[in-house]
């Protein structure tokens, strides 16, 4: 535990007011980043307008978006991870031969966090890469990561997730989301069926280090064109296991 007098509480609203920005809602009102952070709004005015004058979010008036700049306070952190670095020639490979975008992701609390991404073209309405972050509890990446996590410890995280449906098929009540994390964790792999967004369909493996603990999650995320989900099975994960038993033998 930190120390009072070690701790700048100052520092840590500005971060809040960071994390407030999300791909769903990348232009935020001073109110509404009160509401997100439970800041008052003289706070989160300060800490918006200091992120304007230092460069990391624009302000039309009314509406502050993050800039650019804003990629150098993680995307060092990121670029110098060794797994990062380690698995994006496996993803380009991978990508190249499936024809299919393929992403790493490892799991932050209720978050999936993407830490390598090869795009072959764009399924999603969001644009996603390495540090975007979606709910773990609804994708197929957060699902096999949830899976490799003690019962009791995926279920609370489950619980303390927001399962505010994205489409008419994001499952909704902790059980169902348990009993989908628990056919992972049996089935080895997790298939999402537009549970993200509608025609997006996903499946995931995870990938685990030379010791034979889950580190990550390899996924590939294609048009929900074929006729089931299950489809996606029998094209793509025999190439998913092959890249997951590579990895295996040179992650530590």
């Amino acid at each position: 535990m930190v120390n009072k007098t070690d701790f700048i509480a100052s520092l840590a609203k500005g971060l809040g007011v960071i994390e407030a920005f999300r791909a769903e809602r990348p232009r935020l009102s001073i109110a509404e980043v009160a509401e997100a952070t439970g800041l008052d709004r003289a706070t989160a005015r300060r800490c918006l307008l200091t992120l304007h004058e230092l460069g990391y979010a624009d302000y039309d008036g009314k509406f502050f978006t993050l800039t650019p700049r804003i990629l150098r306070l993680g995307m060092g952190a990121l670029a110098a991870m060794p797994l990062a670095q380690l698995v994006q020639p496996w993803l380009d490979q991978l990508s190249e031969q499936i024809g299919q975008s393929t992403s790493v992701s490892i799991l932050d609390g209720t978050e999936i966090v993407y830490l390598a991404r090869a795009a072959q073209r764009r399924v999603m309405s969001i644009g996603l890469m390495p540090g975007s972050r979606l709910p773990a509890h609804c994708t197929s990446m957060g699902r096999v990561l949830l899976a490799a996590l003690p019962e009791p410890e995926a279920r609370a995280i489950v619980e303390r997730s927001d399962l505010t449906p994205r489409t008419r098929h994001s499952l909704t009540a902790p059980d169902e989301i348990m009993a989908r994390i628990r056919q992972a964790r049996a089935d080895g792999h997790a298939v999402i069926d537009q549970e993200v967004e509608l025609g997006l369909r996903s499946l995931a493996v995870p990938l685990w280090n030379a010791h034979g603990r889950v580190v990550a999650a390899l996924n590939t995320g294609v048009a929900a064109v074929q006729s089931s989900a299950e489809e996606l099975v029998t094209l793509y994960l025999p190439a998913l296991l092959r890249v997951q038993e590579g990895l295996r033998r040179v992650l530590r």
